[in-house]
Order: C-alpha cells, then sequence, then structure tokens
C-alpha cells in the first residue's frame, strides 16, 4: 500500500521529529522478539585453528645464551649492553663494565654502581673508590698495574637500594663468563652481594677473611670500603684480610 504522503511532506514530517529530539524510529506493528527464532550459525568446516601462545621469556635462561656467546671482554661488554631484560638498565646513566688492568692477578667483584659509578662509568669512584685505592697501595696493588675491578650489577638500582635476587641471578651468567675471560689469580667479593652470586652465601661479618673456592679461583670476601666509612672501627678486621690476600698472592707466585 502506497504512502498517501508525497516525498516532499514525509521529509518535512521527518524534520520536524528531528528538531523535537527524536532519535529513534518504531513500527507500526510491534514485535514480539521472545517469539523469533535464533538462526544458529553455520558449523565451519574443517580443523580448528591452532593458537600458539608466545613462549614466556625466561630473564636468566637468555643471560647464560648471552654471556656464554660472549668470546672476549669486549664482546661480553657488547652482550651486557645489549641485554634489555633487566629493568635497571632503563633508569642507568651508564653502563658501568669494569676499570683497572684485564689479565690482573687479582679481581674484585663489587656491589652494584653508586651515583658517582653511574655518572663515570666505572666502579668504585668517590669517596668509597679513594678508601679501595689507598686499602690496595698499602699492599703493593693498584687498579693502574696490577688489579682488575668490576661489579654484580653493571647498572644502578634506584635510590641505591639493594639488588633484588632476581637482578642478581640475571647478571650472575654474565660475571662467571667475566671471571673466566679475565682469568685472574685471586677473586676478591667486596659486601653481601659478590657473596651471594659467587658463592650463594650472605653475612660478610661471618665469612670475611675466611678463603673458600669458587668457579677455579680462591675467593677472598672482604668489607666493602663503603661499609668502612661507615664503620670505622672494621678497619682493623679488612686490615687483616689485606694481609692475608697479599700472602696467598705470594704463595701462588
Amino acid at each position: 500500500m502506497e504512502s498517501a504522503l508525497d516525498y516532499h511532506s514525509a521529509l518535512a514530517l521527518l524534520q520536524w521529529q528531528v528538531e523535537l529530539g527524536v532519535t529513534e524510529s518504531i513500527g507500526d506493528v510491534p514485535v514480539d522478539r521472545y517469539a523469533l527464532q535464533a538462526t544458529p550459525p553455520k558449523a565451519k568446516t574443517g580443523p580448528a585453528p591452532v593458537i600458539v601462545k608466545p613462549k614466556d621469556v625466561d630473564p636468566v635462561e637468555q643471560a647464560q645464551q648471552a654471556a656464554r656467546a660472549a668470546t672476549g671482554l669486549p664482546s661480553l661488554r657488547a652482550a651486557l649492553q645489549g641485554f634489555d631484560h633487566c629493568e635497571l638498565k632503563k633508569g642507568a646513566r651508564n653502563l658501568v663494565f669494569c676499570d683497572g688492568q684485564a689479565g690482573a692477578r687479582v679481581m674484585i667483584i663489587g656491589e652494584a654502581p653508586g651515583r658517582d659509578e653511574d655518572r663515570e662509568g666505572k666502579p668504585f669512584v668517590g669517596n668509597s673508590g679513594q678508601l679501595l685505592d689507598k686499602m690496595l697501595a698499602a699492599i703493593g696493588l693498584s687498579r693502574d698495574k696490577n688489579v682488575y675491578i668490576t661489579n654484580v650489577l653493571p647498572w644502578r638500582p634506584p635510590q641505591n637500594r639493594d639488588p633484588l635476587p632476581l637482578e642478581i641471578a640475571m647478571m650472575q651468567p654474565f660475571l662467571q663468563r667475566h671471571v673466566e675471560l679475565a682469568e685472574p689469580d685471586v677473586l676478591v667479593l667486596m659486601g653481601n652481594v659478590p657473596c651471594q652470586a659467587v658463592l650463594g652465601k650472605r653475612g660478610i661479618t661471618r665469612l670475611r677473611g675466611d678463603w673458600q673456592q669458587a668457579w677455579g679461583k680462591p675467593v677472598i670476601p672482604m668489607f666493602h670500603p663503603a661499609y668502612l666509612l661507615r664503620q670505622p672501627n672494621q678497619k682493623r678486621a679488612a686490615w687483616a684480610d689485606l694481609l692475608a690476600l697479599k700472602a696467598r698472592l705470594a704463595e701462588l707466585s
């Protein structure tokens, strides 16, 4: 049945309804939606698609692979620089890789960079570095001649907080490869974090001065210079550890 309205009249009525605020239109006859039969979707033929979930990345495994692939200290540094699974990298200014002489008989392992280390890109600078240099000089050692230095973590933790267990675990493969490539005679672990990474132990007050073996090297834990600056009464114990280091080097000569 044709409408009694012509086109122009119908359009005018529609515009009038829009001006009144009409936003929806309905039919002349109500529809019983419950009486409508839903049309089931057609069943798809053929095998169901295979959904492949991405494999979770294990940062420690990735670190192990990257560390093993390093054939020298420059490539190890590059591997650390390209390792993006440690969040510390995003907030650090510089990668702190090493200082001193590669191939030196003594390799010192510290904890993590502080503000001064992060700014200069070298381990053990600032007040703690100056004290370390004096300690080494007292037994005839120097980072300019016969000492090689690194840290467990190459990036500064925010607000100098303690490294997290996962951060230590991620950096441990790089550290072990670092020792293998540097080939020192003796390892010096300064603080709890390197003791955790190398020996799997904590408690520097109990561990210091006690020679142990790890990664095929004799290892001696010592107080960190930053700790000695806060606790100068422990310098006597640090001096005893330095003398023990000097004696062991003489034995290995």
